[in-house]
């Protein structure tokens, strides 16, 4: 299991954030969801929790194959999705992420939102996570992959009519009024022999990507959610909700032409005779003997792929 610690400061609050997170998920599932995949929920209640006090609790079902690396995609189902479970008592919140064909999978996100630049080294408030697995997160500066770059979503050109806040500059973190940090400890384990440490490495480059981009979201948008309730953001949600499930189902339900696929077989046929070759038309020539050969035999895994 590879265990890490991500901190991502924002020029808000964590009163502010309670509403942006949820106008920011909302948003971002809709946008990333088409083409047959995307986030579908499947859930989204009221919840309480004897130490945490009232809640939400929500079940997703995220449509993803295609954006698998080919050597994912070589050992699972061409169609699946992934489970998303998250219970938020803001500003503590837990999501788990699950594969049904696969119970060796397994992702868990505990987060905490505190109004500081993120040098809480015990927020959790169990055992300090070990510096070497920390990483700092900068929504200014650091890269995100090119096919999320929107200039209107670059922090050092964004301004904010609404708070009057940005651009952000070089070293924002160290004297922007106000400033909070989102605080996730990410624990996930794929316990599949020879997959293990390459698929928790990709996993874990997937998940900086997205909280690089929804955090960057979050804050770029803000003049969209500053000012709004509580009720008016859950009207938001759910209107999003209903949105972002029909244009799930909606692709799935009419899909597109089928894609390349291996030519179909009917059967294997295995030959191990002169004579049943000979009844087929194949013409056979003498082959040496391999227990005399100088060449070490080397065995053959048909129809493998390679990692």
């Amino acid at each position: 299991m590879l265990v890490k610690e991500y901190r991502i400061c924002m020029p808000l609050t964590v009163d502010e954030y309670k509403i942006g997170q949820l106008y920011m998920i909302s948003k971002h599932c809709c946008e990333q969801s088409g083409g047959g995949e995307g986030v579908e929920v499947v859930r989204n209640e009221s919840n309480v929790h004897p130490q945490h006090g009232t809640g939400q609790v929500t079940e997703k079902r995220i449509y993803l194959s295609s954006k698998l690396p080919s050597w994912v995609q070589a050992f699972v189902p061409r169609i699946f999705y992934v489970t998303e479970k998250a219970w938020n008592f803001y500003p503590y919140t837990i999501t788990e992420y699950s594969l049904s064909f696969l119970p060796k999978f397994s992702i868990r996100i505990e987060t905490r939102f505190e109004n500081n630049n993120g040098d809480n080294d015990n927020v959790f408030g169990d055992t300090p996570t070990p510096a070497e697995s920390v990483s700092f997160l900068d929504i200014l500066s650091d890269p995100i992959p090119e096919k999320h770059y929107k200039e209107e979503e670059d922090l050092s050109r964004w301004q904010s009519n609404k708070t009057g806040r940005g651009p952000l500059e070089e070293s924002w973190r160290d004297d922007h009024k106000p400033i909070m940090c989102s605080y996730k400890k990410v624990q996930c384990s794929f316990e599949v022999y020879g997959f293990q440490t390459r698929t928790e490495e990709f996993i874990h480059r997937n998940i900086r990507d997205i909280l690089l981009v929804g955090h960057r979201q979050a804050v770029a948008w803000v003049d969209e959610w500053h000012g709004l309730s509580l009720d008016e953001v859950r009207e938001y949600e759910q209107m999003m909700q209903e949105k972002t499930n029909s244009k799930v189902k909606s692709s799935q339900n009419n899909p597109g032409p089928p894609a390349a696929s291996r030519p179909p077989f009917s059967r294997s046929i295995s030959v191990t005779d002169e004579r049943s070759l000979k009844k087929m038309g194949v013409k056979t020539v003498s082959m040496p003997d391999p227990s005399e050969s100088s060449v070490p035999h080397c065995p053959m895994r048909l129809h493998s792929t390679p990692e």
